[in-house]
């Protein structure tokens, strides 16, 4: 193990770079781009549309890692996860799960495939409900395999006569979309 004393304004990508790492996997966030509305796909080419500071958090960091690959050579992967867990907890994960066998997956590819210099995928498993084309992920080799679907049925049981704020059930973001919404934030169309 690298042990690196933290200065002011250092990153992960600069020690890395120091140390001749020549691969990183960044934990990226699907709250980069979680202000698209649920009934769009996206691919990896939708531009950045963060839903708080979180998520802006994370779009500069996958900038960080294209600077940092593109000047000096270190081969990133970024994956967006959605939401990694054993099972998906709620509706909005029934689109965004990702399970640890399939995550495992995706980093193993982030280390191994030859050919990545900078590539951007998502981190979810294969499922039906999923807001995202993920077919760059498909292009390096991963092929999940688990599907939110087999605990579908019981989630929205669970969840059914919830009340839903119409923000969070508008934005792929979900909540990160409805905090600190302001009496003149322009609302979306038909969410009240």
């Amino acid at each position: 193990m690298v042990e690196e004393t933290f200065e002011p304004g250092m990153t992960v990508s600069l020690v890395a770079r120091r140390h001749g790492v020549a691969r990183i996997v960044f934990a990226s966030s699907n709250h980069a781009v979680g202000y698209y509305r649920r009934s769009r796909r996206i691919g990896t080419e939708a531009l950045v549309r963060p839903d708080s500071r979180y998520g802006v958090s994370k779009a500069f960091g996958e900038a960080l890692a294209s600077l940092y690959s593109d000047k000096h050579g270190i081969g990133v992967l970024c994956t967006r996860i959605g939401n990694f867990g054993e099972k998906p907890i709620d509706k909005r994960r029934l689109s965004i799960w990702i399970s640890p066998r399939d995550y495992t997956q995706l980093v193993r590819i982030g280390l191994e495939h030859p050919n990545i210099r900078y590539e951007i995928v998502y981190g979810v498993s294969n499922n039906r409900r999923s807001w995202y084309d993920n077919s760059n992920a498909a292009r390096l080799g991963y092929r999940p395999q688990d599907d939110s679907e087999p605990y579908a049925e019981a989630v929205l049981a669970a969840q059914a006569g919830q009340p839903a704020d119409p923000i969070a059930e508008h934005y792929q973001g979900g909540t990160f979309c409805a905090a600190e919404y302001t009496a003149k934030t322009p609302r979306p169309e038909g969410s009240g």
